[in-house]
């Protein structure tokens, strides 16, 4: 009987011990799981609060000297997409919101940075201003750098939407429209494929980044002119080949077309000093370049290597202070916009199907726009009867509705 008792005395003691021992074993394991979450999430912690340490240098360091020295564009396709499809809904309202000054909001928030959340925060913040709860000034006036990526992004993105004329049918009337007035440097119908190359390394010549996108597709695919301006650039550079150089208006953005085709490499006539209207065919995808001789075809992949540069000083244009910026998703932003073409018979040229030009009059304007990849353009909000765009607009921002007294009423 003793015995019997100290044989279960034993295994009572053992089981005891075996399911402490246990239950400390997965105490010590949840104590260190806690230990090293906590340790990861301060990491995250010291490096986000790094990465805005860094971010505030960079701002400060590129205004020092009274203009932006450095811009790093990482603005998404999707946040792109959602802020401008704020801008062509809300257009000819009393609260119509800018899309650059949305995505400058959402960049001065995350230091630049545009991550899954970004198009939430572009939403978070339209719907607060539709509903009359602040304003952008209001909202944007406790972030600190605000100011610089407002100036930053209207450089990159401030000839892409506005008020322009276009036909809607070969030799047509123009009409009136707002919304997405530059184009894919591609013409419609022509493939071509790219990824996102910018910074990748180069060596022909000497060792460095490549500061803009290639497009790569086929031997005379028409070129074209993303947005309005002066052609400053044309002829043979060893690097880019046949190449065009074409500044916007404002003199912010400078366009960048290179490698273009041998022979025949730009459209006829086209010379430095001429004005070329976004969409307008301007030349040839070719692959020239890497040659000190003229004409030379030393590029293996037949591709467009376009570029942007960013302007804020004229000590900027050329030497070590140039500024170029990422164009992929700018591209991908754009290929809902791409110019249809037609061949010239008899010729190799290529012209496009509807002519275009920017808005100067005051007068009806139609929206059209959207961010729907491969889908046209749209009309969105006509005008209807008589009203003029400076009456309405200007009755809009009083907010006096039909009041106004201007002619018409809109849609």
């Amino acid at each position: 009987m003793e015995k019997n008792v100290a044989v279960w005395r034993a295994m009572r003691d053992d089981t005891y011990f075996g399911f402490a021992g246990r239950r400390k074993k997965r105490r010590s394991r949840l104590i260190a799981g806690i230990l090293v979450e906590l340790s990861l999430l301060l990491a995250v912690g010291v490096i986000f609060f790094y990465e805005q340490g860094q971010t505030a240098g960079r701002v400060v360091e590129a205004t020092a000297d009274g203009y932006i020295k450095w811009v790093d564009f990482n603005v998404s396709y999707e946040a792109m997409c959602k802020a401008y499809e704020y801008d062509i809904e809300t257009y000819g309202t009393q609260n119509h919101l800018n899309w650059i000054e949305l995505l400058a909001y959402v960049a001065a928030q995350r230091g630049g940075s545009f991550g899954v959340s970004a198009v939430e925060d572009i939403r978070t913040i339209a719907e607060r201003i539709l509903a009359g709860g602040t304003t952008m000034e209001e909202a944007a006036g406790d972030l600190k750098y605000y100011p610089y990526y407002l100036e930053a992004y209207s450089a990159v993105l401030g000839g892409f939407v506005g008020e322009y004329e276009i036909q809607e049918t070969a030799g047509g009337a123009y009409v009136k429209k707002y919304g997405l007035k530059a184009f894919l440097p591609i013409a419609k119908g022509f493939p071509y494929s790219d990824y996102d190359d910018f910074g990748v390394s180069r060596s022909y010549g000497y060792q460095r980044q490549h500061l803009g996108h290639d497009m790569m597709g086929q031997v005379g695919t028409p070129i074209i002119a993303v947005e309005s301006g002066t052609v400053e650039a044309l002829g043979w550079n060893q690097y880019g080949g046949w190449r065009i150089g074409i500044r916007s208006f404002d003199r912010k953005r400078y366009y960048y077309y290179a490698h273009l085709r041998q022979n025949y490499p730009y459209q006829e006539n086209l010379k430095v000093g001429d004005t070329v209207t976004a969409g307008e065919v301007i030349g040839y995808m070719g692959h020239t370049g890497y040659s000190t001789t003229e004409n030379v075809n030393n590029i293996d992949q037949v591709h467009l290597h376009f570029g942007v540069q960013l302007i804020f000083d004229e000590s900027q244009k050329e030497g070590n202070n140039e500024i170029w910026i990422d164009c992929y998703a700018l591209t991908r932003f754009l290929y809902q916009n791409r110019s249809a073409v037609h061949k010239v018979e008899g010729t190799k040229e290529w012209k496009r199907d509807l002519d275009m030009r920017e808005q100067t009059e005051e007068s009806p304007v139609d929206g059209s726009g959207g961010c729907t990849g491969a889908s046209e353009s749209r009309e969105r909000f006509p005008l209807q009867g008589s009203v003029t765009f400076s009456c309405w607009r200007a009755c809009a921002a009083s907010g006096r509705g039909s009041a106004c007294g201007c002619a018409g009423s809109p849609a």
